[in-house]
């Protein structure tokens, strides 16, 4: 599993292509994504932007819940609206790929060091970077806009999902006031 995420790390395809062709790395990719949750929630934690239960126990439903609408958006419009001949996939193949796309995130935990709080942005860039590999080879596309495109279109959803979330259950600060930064709403966009 080491391997696979520095693989997703490094922005390697074969790694996307391996992921999608292991039946067994489902798991895999369910623990990056709780993982990632968790350091994005202690990493709030310590910054003082959220409190445990809603930056770490709301963060890994969150986080699982978007997993599960990411891949499901991203394999329906990759399958039917921009559809190749060569496209082919299911769920589990694109929720593999996606899960661990979002290993970058672990970087996150580091936004609570006052020279390291904008670490979110580079992070954020990174994980969309690996969620283009990880739906080119779920799909089959020979073109990484084909790509893009499945992603900008399927984000859609989950921007609503989260922006839904973010709104019911806030993101408490010490103050308890809602906190609606940029690197906070970004964050839970995606996980």
């Amino acid at each position: 599993m080491l391997g696979r995420m520095l693989g997703a790390l490094s922005l390697n395809p074969s790694t996307y292509e391996e992921v999608e062709h292991d039946t067994g790395a489902i798991w895999q990719a369910l623990l990056v994504v709780i993982l990632v949750s968790i350091a994005s929630g202690i990493g709030g934690l310590l910054a003082g932007e959220t409190d445990l239960v809603r930056g770490v126990v709301y963060g890994v439903i969150r986080g699982l819940i978007t997993w599960v609408l990411w891949a499901t958006a991203t394999l329906l419009v990759g399958t039917t609206i921009l559809k190749t001949p060569q496209t082919h996939a299911d769920w589990g193949q694109m929720a593999r790929g996606t899960g661990f796309a979002q290993t970058p995130g672990l970087l996150n935990i580091l936004v609570f060091i006052p020279y390291l709080s904008w670490i979110w942005l580079p992070v954020f860039v990174w994980r969309v970077a690996g969620m283009l590999l990880a739906v080119r080879e779920s799909l089959d596309y020979d073109s990484l806009w084909r790509a893009f495109f499945v992603v900008m279109i399927a984000l859609i959803p989950v921007l609503i999902l989260n922006i839904v979330i973010v709104l019911l259950l806030g993101i408490a600060g010490n103050d308890g006031s809602t906190e609606t930064s940029a690197s906070a709403l970004l964050g839970f966009f995606f996980l």
